[in-house]
């Protein structure tokens, strides 16, 4: 097995098993651990900056407005897609965020598509319908609409968008993204502690310190995909991307106790069918990309 193999495996499973942290912090307001979780994370990647001595890319930055504005659109989604998701697992809502990150890949093709002149293959095509069918179903059978997947999905999914088309790198990005939203974050967090409400030095020791590792719990995985991103083929990104969500699932059924049920089994096994058939056709795809031409004879 290859190093970016094994690294893309750690990333995905770091990820996974991320309600575990924030559970541990449920007794802290989502927003609270959001502002703590942008500050330390900007401190982690700042650190990893310094290590590296990767700062030549912050002046030309600063001095381009699109860049600038790209990474706070950038920004606010992330913002977003991390405070939904921090609100969803420590409200009992596990399985709702893991389904937004089953059927992210799905709606990262779809906005390909829309914005970026993509051409949707037609086994993908029929992945997106089928998709689009078990959520139909999962409203219909539950009686509501399946909001925190689905806004869990598109925040990613145009945060996925942007940055693919933004300028600068995968740990420059971060620490850009982190850098605008921390400003907002901390002046919350000075007016939080002035009031005495803070958790961070009053919650206990653990608490405390959970808050202050939010921002390496945050950056290491990304950094480790990073790492993978770069070595591994397309395809096989593709089927370990789902690692994450299939553990965020099982976290939420079996230890978390979140009521699961036919119904909605029924509603995810359409939308496991549609990944499955999007996976395959990657993988196909991709080996047909990667095949060599025969020569002529």
């Amino acid at each position: 097995m290859s190093r970016g193999v094994i690294a893309a495996i750690g990333a995905y499973i770091l990820w996974g098993i991320l309600p575990i942290y924030w559970k541990a912090l449920q007794e802290v307001p989502a927003l609270e651990i959001l502002c703590h979780r942008t500050v330390w994370s900007l401190a982690f990647v700042l650190f990893v900056l310094a290590i590296r001595r990767r700062w030549h890319w912050v002046a030309a930055s600063l001095r381009q407005p699109r860049t600038l504005l790209l990474f706070f659109a950038s920004a606010c989604l992330l913002g977003a897609n991390w405070f939904t998701y921090i609100w969803a697992v420590n409200a009992g809502h596990v399985v709702d965020a893991s389904l937004g990150y089953f059927i992210n890949p799905l709606i990262s093709v779809l906005l390909g598509v829309l914005f970026l002149g993509e051409r949707l293959r037609p086994w993908q095509g029929a992945a997106v319908v089928i998709a689009s069918a078990g959520v139909l179903y999962l409203t219909i059978s539950l009686g509501a609409f399946p909001w925190i997947g689905l806004l869990l999905a598109g925040t990613f999914g145009f945060y996925g968008l942007i940055r693919k088309t933004a300028p600068l790198g995968s740990l420059e990005g971060l620490s850009l993204e982190t850098a605008l939203l921390t400003l907002p974050a901390l002046a919350y967090l000075v007016i939080l502690e002035g009031a005495g409400h803070g958790a961070f030095g009053r919650a206990g020791a653990a608490t405390t310190l959970l808050l202050a590792g939010a921002g390496a719990v945050t950056a290491f995985p990304l950094l480790l995909f990073a790492s993978a991103a770069r070595s591994i083929a397309l395809a096989t990104v593709g089927i370990l991307q789902y690692i994450a969500p299939t553990l965020q699932f099982l976290l939420g059924v079996l230890v978390y106790h979140e009521p699961f049920s036919s119904a909605r089994l029924a509603g995810f096994a359409i939308i496991w069918l549609a990944l499955a058939i999007y996976t395959a056709d990657a993988f196909l795809h991709e080996r047909r990309r990667r095949a060599p031409i025969a020569a002529p004879g």
